[in-house]
């Protein structure tokens, strides 16, 4: 009784997730359109005006709405990734049971979301594209200082392959990018932006 229990709740949370992830998945997109702001682009033209090309109100309200900040003091509009990672399994399975095996892969979360990727370079070579969210990039794949022990993973890994996991569109990726001189900067040619985690009691 106890583990059909534990599966249909199991099921019901993999479906709200699933859910979810397809909404942030569908914000992200609309950001990163063609000529679209990106998630962290400027709003404002060369000369500092408001650009006229987007609508600047509808781009910080989805903005806000991926960030958790819904700019009141009540909260009302939590984010989608904290409402993700709420609905992890992490109170429905116990930790060393089998079903925490079975889905270990599932719950893992994103911590960082590609916001900017260049033409050519190594990252859009081997596979990343804009929106992909990171689930594990080499030995990073949570904690704290994230950027900078990225930024340590690629220059100590560079020109070996890299295990990365992403996550595109609600689906699972497994990718091996090698960080490298190229043309442009850095060894990558794309930015991570830290996804903000909200943690549960």
């Amino acid at each position: 009784m106890v583990g059909t229990n534990l599966k249909a709740e199991i099921m019901s949370l993999m479906e709200k997730r699933s859910a979810l992830e397809a909404d942030m998945n569908a914000i992200i997109d609309r950001l990163s359109q063609s000529n679209g702001p990106g998630l962290s682009g400027n709003l404002v033209d060369s000369e500092g005006f408001p650009r006229t090309d987007i609508d600047i109100h509808l781009v910080r309200s989805e903005r806000r709405r991926l960030a958790g900040d819904d700019g009141g003091s009540n909260n009302q509009n939590p984010s989608i990734l904290g409402t993700v990672q709420s609905a992890s399994f992490n109170n429905a399975v116990p930790r060393n049971s089998p079903a925490a095996m079975d889905v270990d892969v599932i719950i893992r979360r994103p911590f960082a979301v590609i916001d900017e990727i260049t033409d050519a370079s190594p990252a859009a070579e081997d596979g990343l594209q804009l929106g992909d969210q990171v689930l594990k990039f080499g030995t990073v794949e949570a904690g704290d200082n994230l950027l900078e022990r990225l930024a340590a993973e690629g220059r100590k890994n560079q020109g070996n392959a890299v295990p990365v996991v992403i996550m595109r569109q609600g689906g699972l990726i497994n990718l091996a990018v090698t960080p490298r001189p190229w043309q442009g900067r850095g060894l990558l040619g794309c930015h991570f932006r830290m996804l903000q985690v909200v943690m549960h009691p």
